[in-house]
């Protein structure tokens, strides 16, 4: 086709669009366009299925409602094209640029052709490998089983959109919005999501093996089956509710419930040492007295909660979030809690009380000794009379902490912010 008869196609399309005498609905199908120029173009609605629009200049064109299944559009530059609930299945973007596009709402599922060749069908999966979606607008569409293997979609906005089976190993994801996504089952090896926003989607049985999740917002996502051993979940926001965890993790959680609510004539207390409960929702829970020796709690939520006389010892708790929990008495002895978050938390002593439910005197401290609190946040927290000896404080921020009366002996506090901190009464002792 020469660009005199394409601009006359258009013509008449404009004219059709605007419902004026001589108007023709543009009909391109099947139609070599390679590298033809067609930036600005209004093509809404216009029949484009099967046409080869390789490195053509589409910038800011008008494509909503097309037919454009199984088009070809490698490298092309759709940047600031509108495709808003166009029909793209099977369709072939393999390198194309599409920053700041609207694809809302479009259609981007594999297609099913009819073969000549055979009496059946033939599927055309979307190919979208390495594609530019920076800043592009893809809510609500249906990227369902699409190759988008190695594309770059920083801040994009894919609310709501469906996109199970996607394959999106060592895309550049960051910043994008996809809270509310369905990515059940979705290839995310060594994707970078740093800052994603992923609240509320559908992460079930997804694959984040070297994926980065740094800042990521996964609040109210769903992640059963998904491992986040392998991925860099460093400050991200995971909160995984029970009922992501396995039935029997579930049962031992009720039966503890029951347990403290009856004073221990109903229920168990709960054993669930070296479980591994990493980025768990537990706020505001009583998990007094329970048995979480060595329990992996790597950035739970355990914000709120009641922990009083449990054992942590030798818990993993890094990034975990216990702020304004009630921890007295608790054993912390040589856990990792480098980077937690414990402002405003009770770390006092516990009162000893005898068979008769009355007080001994006798004091029961919180247990922090040799444990890592290495960039912790302690900030208002109360850790009065506890023991801290041989805790390592480095870099940690203990602003206006209460830490009298605490066992500070060999205590690293390398860098640690001490600001308004109510510090133990020096003692002769203190010079040996």
């Amino acid at each position: 086709m020469t660009p005199h008869e394409l601009v006359a196609i258009l013509d008449k399309h404009e004219r059709w669009l605007s419902k004026r005498a001589g108007g023709v609905r543009a009909n391109l199908a099947m139609i070599d366009l390679q590298g033809m120029h067609l930036a600005g173009s209004n093509l809404q609605s216009a029949k484009l299925s099967g046409a080869n629009m390789s490195g053509c200049d589409m910038n800011k064109a008008n494509l909503s409602y097309s037919d454009m299944f199984a088009a070809h559009m490698t490298k092309a530059d759709m940047s600031g094209c509108n495709f808003y609930r166009a029909d793209m299945r099977g369709a072939h973007m393999r390198g194309a640029r599409l920053k700041g596009a609207i694809l809302r709402e479009a259609d981007l599922r594999g297609g099913a052709l009819l073969d000549g060749r055979s009496s059946g069908t033939q599927v055309l999966k979307s190919d979208l490998t390495g594609a530019n979606f920076d800043d592009a607008l893809l809510s609500r569409a249906n990227l369902s089983g699409a190759d988008m293997s190695e594309v770059s979609m920083s801040g994009a906005d894919c609310q709501g959109a469906i996109m199970t089976g996607v394959n999106l190993s060592g895309a550049n994801v960051k910043n994008s919005n996809l809270s509310r996504a369905d990515l059940k089952g979705v290839n995310l090896s060594g994707a970078n999501l740093s800052g994603a926003v992923l609240r509320d989607c559908n992460l079930a049985g997804a694959i984040l093996a070297g994926a980065i999740l740094k800042n990521a917002d996964l609040l109210g996502a769903k992640l059963e089956g998904v491992d986040l051993s392998g991925a860099d979940c460093t400050g991200a926001n995971i909160a995984r509710a029970a009922e992501n965890f396995s039935l029997r993790i579930q049962r031992s959680l009720e039966g503890h419930y029951n347990w403290i609510n009856s004073n221990g004539a109903a229920g168990q207390r709960a054993d669930l040492q070296s479980e591994d409960l990493a980025h768990i929702d537990l706020t505001g829970v009583n998990l007094s007295g329970a048995n979480l020796k060595g329990i992996k709690l790597v950035g739970a939520n355990i914000s709120e909660a009641l922990l009083v006389m449990s054992d942590l010892s030798l818990a993993d708790l890094r990034e975990c979030n216990l702020s304004n929990a009630t921890l007295d008495g608790t054993n912390f002895r040589g856990s990792d809690l480098s980077g937690a978050r414990l402002d405003g938390a009770e770390l006092g002593s516990v009162d000893i009380k005898g068979p008769t439910g009355k007080a001994t005197g006798r004091m029961w401290p919180a247990n922090l000794s040799e444990a890592k609190l290495i960039g912790a946040s302690l900030r208002r927290t109360n850790l009065r009379g506890a023991n801290l000896n041989g805790a390592d404080l480095s870099f940690a921020d203990l602003t206006d902490a209460i830490l009298i009366d605490a066992n500070l002996k060999d205590v690293k506090l390398e860098g640690a912010r001490l600001d308004g901190a109510a510090m133990p009464a020096h003692t002769p002792d203190d010079e040996d």
